[in-house]
This record gives structure tokens, sequence and C-alpha cells, in this order.
């Protein structure tokens, strides 16, 4: 027992010596990614420079919406939530950056954009491709929650998991709430001709809806 234990420390110390340069733990957008780089995976990752996207970022509105509608079939999203998001994120622009750093058409975060494979963020098609994906991932994590899954693409999954709720950060619940009043406008799922009620939000913002399960979360 000893002999096998000693070998097994020495198996793991050795293994641990020799890889403790080229494999570390990140915790990118609230994942945890497990990488060679280091120092710091968002200052190491660069996405490409502008001339090498140029030939997509004048794609039309209506090829971009093409994509949309073929990508969300493929993995099982509703593109009518997804244009939504778009419009909020990006207002359909490839190339936008935020201030935070997140990238084209779906503002991917760069850790995002690695843990989902998209070597070109300002690529539409691989950036459509990677946050539909991701969106996906959100939805099945918070059992087709849309509204959680929102929030988790806005601020993170794991905050949001932990705290079971829509976080009060007012720029997520502002993102939720947006998409969601604009996708359920247009979705069968939900009933149109409730009685409106006015929600009067903690810094004095109204909010007008006819929808039950929206005016719950909203007053929590």
């Amino acid at each position: 027992m000893f002999n096998f234990l000693s070998i097994l420390l020495f198996f793991f110390f050795f293994i641990g010596s020799a890889f403790a340069d080229r494999i570390c733990v990140q915790i990118i957008d609230g994942q945890r990614v497990y990488t060679n780089l280091c120092e710091n995976l968002k200052k190491s990752y660069k996405p490409q420079k502008i001339h090498q996207y140029k030939t997509v970022s004048g794609i039309s509105r209506q090829e971009l919406e093409k994509i949309v509608e073929e990508k969300s079939r493929f993995y099982g999203v509703d593109p009518k939530l997804i244009k939504e998001m778009i419009r909020e994120e990006s207002g359909w622009n490839p190339n936008a950056v935020s201030p935070k750093g997140a990238i084209g058409i779906m503002q991917l975060m760069p850790g995002t954009a690695i843990l989902m494979g998209v070597k070109d963020p300002f690529d539409p098609v691989q950036n459509i491709d990677g946050g539909i994906r991701y969106m996906k991932y959100l939805l099945e994590k918070f059992n087709g929650n849309f509204q959680l899954a929102l929030a988790a693409y806005n601020a993170g999954p794991s905050l949001v998991e932990s705290l079971g709720r829509i976080p009060n950060i007012a720029e997520t619940q502002n993102y939720v709430r947006k998409i969601s009043l604009r996708y359920s406008g247009s979705s069968p799922h939900y009933k149109i001709g409730k009685p409106i009620k006015a929600v009067v939000l903690s810094d004095g913002t109204v909010v007008y809806t006819n929808r039950e399960d929206l005016y719950i979360w909203i007053k929590q």
C-alpha cells in the first residue's frame, strides 16, 4: 500500500511539475477554461485584424437574417429570439466591439468565442454559429427558461445559476426586459389580450406589460 501511494504521489508530482507551465485554469465570462495561455486569457486573445474580415463586413441584413434562420433551425433554437438578441446586442453590425470587449454581431466575449471554437469573431457566419450554440447551451442549462438564458448570456451563467433568478443588475434586467417584450409579441408561446399592468421599478421606470410571468419577475 505504501509503495503504491508513493508511486502515485510521485506520478502526480512529476506530471504536475512537467505541465505546470503549460496548463492552467482561467475563469472567463463565468466559465472554467483550461488553457496554456496562463498569464491572462483576455489579453492573450487577439482577434484578427480588420483587413482579414473586410470581405464579409459588407454582408447585407437579408443575408445575415438568412444565416440566422438556417443556423437556428439546425441547432433547434427559435430564430425570432436570436434576431431580437442581435438587434439588442449589435444592431446587426458584424464589426461591433463593446467597451467591455464583446465582439461581432452577437457580441461574443473573447472567452466565450474560444469556448465555442470561434476563430474569427468578426466573421458573421462564425459569430452567429457560436452565439446560437452558446444560447442553446444556456437554454438547456436553464431548462428552456429563455429569460434566465438571456440573463446568463448578458451577465454570465455562473451568476444566474447561483442566484436562481435574473440578477439585480440594471443592464441585465433591461436587456432581458427589452428582448422578452419584443420576442413575446411575435412568439406563439404567449397569449395576447391579457390585462395590461404597470410595474414601477426601483429606479422609477414604469413598465407596462400584459405578460403575467414577466410582471412577476420584474416585481421581484
